[in-house]
């Protein structure tokens, strides 16, 4: 076989995203850019140890009503967040 094999990417799929392990630096890039990959109708279930206010207000500003903010977890130390793009 050659070439690269991708998977076709499936409407309502949940990608992980693991704010934890990325350099505070990078991290509000990093989460933008998963976001501008999402096709429409997918998710990326994003998990952090504090809770995101400043990059929730950021990503409103950014995405408006085509990024849907749903929390599945708030507890202190364990936040997960699920971004869905909109179809």
């Amino acid at each position: 076989m050659s070439g690269c094999n991708h998977l076709h990417i499936l409407q309502d799929a949940i990608y992980p995203f693991d704010a934890r392990g990325i350099a505070k630096r990078f991290r509000h890039a990093a989460i933008f850019g998963a976001l501008d990959a999402l096709a429409g109708g997918e998710t990326m279930r994003f998990v952090n140890d504090h809770d995101p206010i400043p990059l929730l207000q950021q990503l409103e500003a950014r995405f408006g009503p085509s990024v849907e903010i749903h929390y599945q977890q708030r507890e202190p130390g364990n936040i997960v967040i699920d971004f869905r793009k909109q179809a």
